[in-house]
């Protein structure tokens, strides 16, 4: 009797190994198979193009004031390794008109950036540097323009070809500095 048992036991316990082999084997292979999209998940390769908007601030000796700025954008991405994104984009920036007590500047620049990224499923960190051409006007008549170096560092949220990212930039003018603080909508074809 108590070896009966014991075979009539043996036989649910190796049943139930059987399942539980069976399961783990379609789990696996289900991860398996998502893995590719999850590794290229907002990795897309090819053009896009954007549109932000977010707050400016322009400061030279005394003045320092901030204004809304919009930006848009279009770039590259080479996503040729899994998780790392490398872009070129390029935008036209108008920061606002940023005021003070008794003065006003206006800065419109067009700019072009490398973009180095890496990627965590739909989530991503980037960092962007090169350089803006820009076109600086005061009320009180003055104006200036130049290039120079620029620089910045971001996060996005990608999905399929649809991507909302966040940015800090900064913009180092001969006469002025400036920043800017944007969210963009991008979409990659």
């Amino acid at each position: 009797m108590i070896q009966t048992l014991l075979l009539i036991n043996t036989g649910s316990d190796l049943a139930m190994n059987l399942k539980k082999i069976r399961v783990l084997i379609i789990c696996l292979t289900g991860a398996l198979l998502t893995l590719p999209a999850v590794s290229y998940a907002g990795a897309d390769s090819g053009f896009y193009i954007g549109a932000g908007a977010g707050d400016a601030s322009i400061k030279e000796g005394d003045f320092d004031a901030s204004d809304t700025a919009y930006k848009l954008l279009a770039g590259y991405n080479i996503g040729f390794i899994p998780f790392v994104d490398f872009a070129v984009e390029g935008s036209y920036v108008d920061f606002g008109s940023p005021s003070s007590n008794n003065d006003s500047v206006e800065v419109t620049a067009f700019d072009a950036f490398g973009l180095v990224g890496l990627n965590f499923g739909p989530f991503g960190i980037f960092a962007k540097a090169g350089a803006i051409n820009w076109d600086l006007k005061t009320s009180s008549g003055f104006s200036d323009s130049g290039t120079d170096p620029a620089y910045g560092v971001g996060a996005k949220f990608s999905l399929l070809s649809f991507q909302v990212r966040a940015e800090y930039e900064v913009f180092e003018f001969d006469t002025a500095d400036a920043d800017m603080v944007s969210v963009s909508a991008v979409f990659t074809f």
